[in-house]
């Protein structure tokens, strides 16, 4: 049987449907209906029925959202994508679809396509990063999500950026209430902040790699910096949760230099003699969140993690 895998984003929804080799059969992508909660479901019931009269096959169908469901209400939460937040929003769409649906936190179904045929394919522990507007995480043991009894596993980048100097105390203002959470720092826009903070000068987090990597000093400072404290904040991870592998997801992702520089950070606050974690880049990119929806059906475990 087909999996179809569905990453609903705040700007776009993508859709793909995976056979029983991996490979992609039907792929679409489509603007995400601003603001408008039901046309939302209606856009991924559309795009689910296009591609199941397309292929002629039953499929199974996840989705990769952002937020988590309340395990208590089954409400969703967390949602930066304001219009699903107090929503019953897998009710609503296995009502829409007339269908099981599968739904997980799109930190997680990242970390669950990597897992599976990715960049971390092969190891049994996963801790998968999302370094981008936000900062997310997921986990996955033995190719299964663990969501967790409280459903935020993973929810790294709301805990306190770790060891923190007095020239970062008490740290930037978040979204969530408090101050000097690893969001706010290791974000792209936290990057571009503390380059504003430390140089008076406002540019992307692009443009500071970009321009670091043409030797301007204070470019340079500021991604030693970012380094510096990525290396603290997953030390933390290891020494809590011991993973075989790291992956970084996200357009921070792509900062090339961070493979080396930071294991090599790291060891310092690492609980252990030795750390063989591996830290590395993505396989899939953009395309492990819908892979990662789709690879939901895979076990009984991840439809406990899942619901």
């Amino acid at each position: 049987m087909l999996r179809i895998g569905v990453d609903l984003g705040g700007s776009k929804i993508e859709i793909a449907a995976l056979d029983e080799h991996r490979q992609i059969r039907h792929r679409r992508r489509v603007a995400t209906p601003a603001g408008d909660y039901e046309a939302t479901l209606a856009m991924i019931a559309a795009l689910v029925r296009e591609a199941g009269r397309e292929l002629g096959e039953q499929a199974s169908v996840g989705v990769a959202m952002p937020g988590a469901l309340s395990p208590e209400t089954g409400i969703l939460r967390n949602s930066n994508s304001t219009c699903l937040n107090g929503r019953p929003f897998r009710q609503d769409l296995e009502r829409v679809l007339g269908s099981p649906v599968r739904v997980a936190n799109d930190a997680n179904c990242f970390a669950l396509s990597e897992a599976v045929d990715g960049a971390a394919a092969g190891a049994g522990v996963v801790f998968g990063v999302i370094l981008g507007t936000g900062v997310g995480g997921g986990v996955v043991v033995n190719r299964n999500v663990l969501t967790g009894a409280n459903a935020i596993a993973g929810e790294w980048g709301h805990n306190p950026l770790p060891a923190m100097s007095d020239g970062e105390r008490p740290g930037p203002a978040c979204y969530c209430g408090r101050r000097g959470c690893i969001e706010t720092f290791l974000s792209g826009p936290g990057l571009t902040e503390d380059h504003r903070r430390a140089n008076g000068i406002e540019i992307s987090a692009r443009e500071i790699a970009a321009d670091a990597a043409r030797g301007d000093a204070a470019c340079e400072a500021t991604l030693a910096r970012y380094e510096e404290r990525l290396a603290r904040s997953l030390a933390g991870v290891i020494n809590l949760l011991d993973p075989d592998v790291i992956v970084l997801g996200g357009g921070l992702s792509n900062v090339e230099r961070q493979y080396r520089s930071v294991p090599a950070l790291w060891r310092r606050h690492v609980f252990s003699d030795v750390v063989r974690t591996r830290l590395t880049k993505n396989v899939h990119g953009d395309s492990s969140g819908v892979r990662g929806a789709a690879w939901l059906w895979q076990s009984p475990l991840s439809a406990d993690s899942a619901s």
